[in-house]
């Protein structure tokens, strides 16, 4: 580790890892315990750099943005690329992202380490989060302090955040059950709905929109919930293995969160067919499901779009950028011929 920290200054390691030089110096000479969470922090925080250092920022003001996600580690990592890939891009601003990212993380833990943002020099909140009362109040406290929050896919409609980026969930969930309803027969008959977790907004959005597309315009479709398999295989497996065994007819998927790689070996493992799957991001384990035709279609939304907006925002609130409209990401459709 010390050789890599040899390009920084202790200064910039410590900025970027949101603790004290003190601790860095400790870590990099192995003085005195440290604990391991913050050993790793360090060590990210020197990944961080080294992106920032590929990718050209070597000059310009410098903006510390923290970026919190609570989902899958697929999904962080399509996001994590997303904005490394778009640094170059801000220039003359240097935006230099940390990322905290979670596949676990309950209310008050993310509230307060929202709350300690305001403390370690973050100029903007990227969040992905739960809709949950805590987490606004985290929101609130921080643009009060003058640091922006910029909700990321799914939304926190009733903070103070001073944007949402990310695809129209219930236009997405509407498209959906289009595509669903066009490649079913007319006979009636149940569709499943699996949502990793009813505390995110975006999930339920497209739920919302799924139900209310198929009500108005397929009713012989009947809506069945699946949900509370946080987009982790084994719940999710054990969930749909459940709903598969209590629905005998059931043929048709739609995912609007993660594990689809569970839900089709769900119905692999109980011999039953899966004649249209449709589900959200293109991430590699949704490239992987489309390439081998077991996804009829992913809908997507182009992340490198997303993460430009997100830092447009952030600089906006500072008016260090001219104002101009964001408009929410496009929905694309992908299916196994269009698989870019």
């Amino acid at each position: 580790m010390l050789s890599r920290a040899k390009h920084f200054s202790i200064k910039q390691i410590a900025t970027q890892a949101a603790v004290s030089k003190a601790t860095v110096d400790r870590v990099l000479h192995q003085r005195g315990s440290v604990h391991y969470q913050t050993r790793r922090r360090i060590e990210q925080a020197l990944d961080e750099l080294e992106a920032q250092e590929k990718n050209g920022l070597a000059v310009g003001r410098t903006f510390y943005v923290d970026v919190i996600m609570d989902t899958p580690k697929r999904f962080s990592k399509a996001v994590q690329e997303a904005m490394t890939a778009q640094l170059g891009s801000m220039a003359p601003f240097r935006i230099s992202p940390r990322f905290h990212l979670f596949e676990e993380i309950d209310a008050q833990q993310m509230h307060d380490l929202l709350v300690r943002c305001a403390g370690k020099g973050s100029q903007g909140v990227v969040l992905k989060a739960a809709d949950e009362p805590l987490i606004n109040l985290a929101v609130n406290h921080l643009v009060a302090a003058g640091i922006p929050v910029v909700t990321l896919v799914t939304d926190l409609p009733q903070s103070k955040r001073i944007a949402y980026v990310g695809m129209d969930n219930r236009n997405a969930g509407q498209t959906a059950a289009y595509l669903l309803s066009r490649w079913l027969d007319t006979a009636p008959q149940e569709v499943a709905v699996v949502i990793s977790s009813e505390r995110f907004r975006g999930e339920e959005e497209r739920e919302m929109g799924f139900r209310a597309w198929l009500r108005g315009r397929a009713p012989h479709l009947r809506v069945l919930d699946i949900s509370e398999g946080f987009g982790a295989y084994e719940p999710t497996f054990a969930r749909v293995t459940q709903a598969l065994k209590a629905c005998p007819s059931l043929k048709a998927v739609y995912s609007v969160g993660g594990g689809n790689r569970a839900i089709v070996d769900a119905f692999a493992a109980l011999g039953r067919p899966l004649a249209v799957f449709i589900g959200h991001d293109l991430d590699e384990e949704n490239r992987q499901l489309l390439a081998e035709e077991k996804m009829a279609a992913v809908i997507d939304h182009n992340l490198q779009i997303d993460a430009r907006h997100v830092f447009l925002h952030i600089l906006q609130f500072h008016r260090l950028w001219k104002a101009e409209s964001v408009a929410s990401s496009q929905v694309q459709i992908v299916t196994p011929f269009n698989l870019p």
